[in-house]
């Protein structure tokens, strides 16, 4: 048995075909949506063009030579330097989707109102977020440290790598990292503003002859070089006597953090100076 067709399906069927035919020969539709997309291109291109113009602005005025211009320390102007990119790359970006939201017609009134009402709900639940973001702006703005610098704060200790508006990265000797939120930060020891100063204290019997002992010393270490001190080291005599032995004190300025590489060159040059002499004594 042959089972009659429905007349209707095939006029909902051709109904639908000339639905789409229509859209494809629309020339009309085309053309508004090659506008859109043009425009949307166009949007990126300027913001690309206008974020790279802005980052060669900020490197020439964070370049060595600007910073020496204006008396500030360098690994200072570069942390400021990403910030700015950062929060340029985080404006423009922002901006962008705005123009593109509008390109579809979408309102952006009502969708910037709630974002404000959002922004606020989510200023008073995330309290310790603001705290973060205010301790790092100041952070920066006060220069208390800056990328690159050795510091101390807390139970860590190490270079710091990355400084953010929320938290710090700091990389330890060891090789651990360490993110600490900004607001936790409460006190912090830089050793990397000054030049410090290593100090070594040798302990030799008193059946040593002191002053020869001392001249030994004092000519080892005026031929001593090393990339991490900044002067040449210095015998200053004796530091404290007991009861069978007295203790030399040498000190030496250097690069910071770097008093125990430093220690460590002056110890082992010393070492062999001595071991020296009493070989020519022997």
């Amino acid at each position: 048995m042959k089972i009659a067709e429905d007349p209707s399906t095939d006029h909902l069927w051709q109904e639908f075909v000339n639905k789409i035919m229509a859209m494809v020969t629309n020339t009309t539709m085309w053309t508004a949506a090659a506008l859109v997309l043009g425009r949307i291109l166009l949007i990126l291109l300027v913001s690309r063009l206008a974020l790279m113009v802005i980052n060669r602005i900020i490197d020439h005025l964070t370049s060595d030579r600007e910073s020496l211009r204006l008396k500030l320390r360098t690994r200072r102007v570069q942390t400021v330097g990403k910030l700015l990119k950062n929060t340029a790359a985080y404006t423009i970006n922002f901006i962008v989707v705005l123009l593109i939201l509008g390109e579809f017609d979408i309102q952006l009134a009502p969708l910037l109102a709630g974002a404000g009402v959002l922004g606020l709900a989510i200023g008073f639940g995330a309290q310790s977020l603001v705290k973060d973001v205010i301790t790092g702006f100041f952070i920066i703005l006060e220069d208390q440290f800056a990328v690159g610098d050795v510091i101390e704060t807390g139970t860590f200790k190490g270079t710091v790598e990355m400084i953010g508006l929320r938290a710090t990265r700091i990389r330890s000797w060891t090789g651990e990292v360490h993110i600490v939120p900004n607001g936790s930060i409460n006190a912090v020891t830089n050793f990397s503003v000054n030049q410090s100063l290593a100090v070594i204290d040798l302990i030799i019997p008193y059946d040593e002859q002191a002053d020869e002992t001392m001249e030994a010393i004092r000519t080892v270490l005026s031929k001593l070089t090393d990339p991490n001190m900044t002067g040449t080291p210095e015998l200053l005599g004796i530091q404290k006597l007991a009861l069978n032995e007295m203790t030399l004190r040498i000190t030496a300025e250097c690069k910071g953090n770097t008093q125990s590489d430093v220690t460590r060159v002056i110890n082992t040059a010393v070492k062999k100076a001595l071991e020296m002499r009493q070989n020519e004594a022997s």
